[in-house]
C-alpha cells in the first residue's frame, strides 16, 4: 500500500476524504453551470477546471474560523470551503435577489460572503491584493490573530497592484499569503510571453519575502505551502508568495475560443494531469476510497445540485430599483 503522505502533513484520513469531495463539488458545479450557460439560462460562465486541488488544498491549511479570504473569479474550490453552498453559487449565477454576493447585481463568481470572510471582488483584476493587505493591517491594529489569504492567475502578477500589495505587505510584515494559480495563459497570452524569469515566485525576492513554487494538481504539497506560509504569518514573520502550477482545462470563459490560441492536443495532455483524477489515484491507492465510494459521493453531490439549480431557477429576481443599493449614501 502507497504511503499516507497525508499524515505526515498532519492531516487525517477523513480531512482529505473532505478535500476530494469539495473538489469534486466545485467540478460538478462547473461542468452545471457549462450545462445551464449553452440551453441560455444562465449569461455567463468563468471556470474552476483543473485548479481545483490547488484550491481546496490551500482553503484547507488556513484556519476557516477566523481568517479572511480574498478569492479571485475562479476560486470556486476556496469559497466552498469556506462554507459557500451549492444554491450560494447557483443564486449568484442566475443572478437571483437571494444572491448572496451581490443580491444580484455582480457578474457570477464575484464571490461575497460576510458571515464566511469571504470579501467581494471587482473585474479588474488584482485589486483584491490590496485589499488583503489593508485587512491584514487592520487585523493587526485591532491585535486580531488571523491571515489574510488572496488569489491570483499569473497574469495578475504583473499588474501593478500587485508590486505595491507585495511590497507594503512585505515592508509591515503582514500576515499575508498571496497564492498564484499559474494555468498558463492570461486569457489568451501564454506565460512565456508574460515573464522572463522562471517562476512567478522569484519576484518574492525583490520585496524580501518568501516564495515558493509547489505542484498544483498535488493538493497536498498545496497544503504544506500555504500551512507552512499560515504558520509564519501568525509568528510575525510576514507574507509569503506561493505559486501553484495549473492548468485551465477549459476557455478563459463561455465569451473565450481557446482554439486561437492553444491546441486541442495540449489540452487533452493536460487532461491526463488532471489533479480529481490523480487525487482519486492517491485515495485509492492508500486504501480510503473506492470505486463504489466514488459513485455514491457523486449521486449526493448530483442531488445537491439538482435542489441547488431547481430552487435558484424559480426564486424572483431582485426588483429593478435595487440596481441603485449602495451606490449612494442614502
Amino acid at each position: 500500500m502507497t504511503k499516507k503522505r497525508h499524515l505526515t502533513l498532519g492531516l487525517s484520513d477523513g480531512a482529505v476524504l473532505n478535500m476530494f469531495e469539495v473538489m469534486l463539488i466545485a467540478r460538478k458545479i462547473d461542468e452545471r453551470l457549462w450545462q445551464l450557460f449553452r440551453i441560455g439560462k444562465i449569461p455567463f460562465v468563468v471556470s474552476c477546471q483543473g485548479q481545483e486541488a490547488a484550491q481546496v488544498g490551500a482553503a484547507f491549511a488556513l484556519n476557516r474560523e477566523i481568517d479572511y479570504i480574498l478569492p479571485y473569479y475562479r476560486d470556486l474550490g476556496v469559497v466552498l470551503a469556506f462554507g459557500m453552498t451549492a444554491r450560494d453559487i447557483m443564486l449568484a449565477s442566475f443572478g437571483k435577489e437571494e444572491d448572496p454576493s451581490s443580491g444580484g447585481r455582480q457578474m457570477p463568481n464575484h464571490f461575497g460572503q460576510k458571515k464566511n470572510r469571504i470579501v467581494t471582488g471587482s473585474s479588474p483584476v488584482t485589486t483584491q491584493i490590496p485589499h488583503a493587505v489593508g485587512i491584514a493591517l487592520g487585523g493587526r491594529l485591532e491585535g486580531r490573530d488571523f491571515v489574510t489569504f488572496t488569489t491570483f492567475g499569473e497574469g495578475s502578477s504583473n499588474q501593478g497592484d500587485f508590486h505595491e500589495g507585495l511590497n507594503f505587505a512585505a515592508v509591515h510584515k503582514l500576515p499575508c499569503i498571496f497564492m498564484c494559480e499559474n494555468n498558463k495563459y492570461a486569457i489568451s497570452v501564454p506565460i512565456h510571453k508574460q515573464l522572463v524569469c522562471e517562476n512567478v515566485s522569484d519576484r518574492a525576492i525583490a520585496y524580501g519575502m518568501t516564495g515558493v513554487t509547489v505542484d498544483g494538481n498535488d493538493p497536498l504539497a498545496v497544503y504544506a505551502a500555504v500551512k507552512e506560509a499560515s504558520d509564519r504569518g501568525r509568528r510575525g514573520e510576514g507574507p509569503t508568495l506561493v505559486e501553484t502550477i495549473c492548468y485551465r482545462l477549459t476557455p478563459h470563459s463561455s465569451n473565450d475560443d481557446d482554439l486561437a490560441y492553444r491546441s486541442r492536443e495540449e489540452v487533452e495532455n493536460a487532461k491526463k494531469l488532471d489533479p480529481i483524477h490523480s487525487f482519486a489515484n492517491y485515495l485509492q491507492e492508500v486504501g480510503l476510497l473506492t470505486d463504489e465510494k466514488i459513485k455514491d459521493m457523486e449521486e449526493r453531490i448530483t442531488v445537491k445540485i439538482n435542489e441547488a439549480t431547481e430552487y435558484a431557477a424559480n426564486v424572483p429576481f431582485a426588483d429593478p430599483e435595487s440596481a441603485l443599493k449602495y451606490v449612494y449614501e442614502e
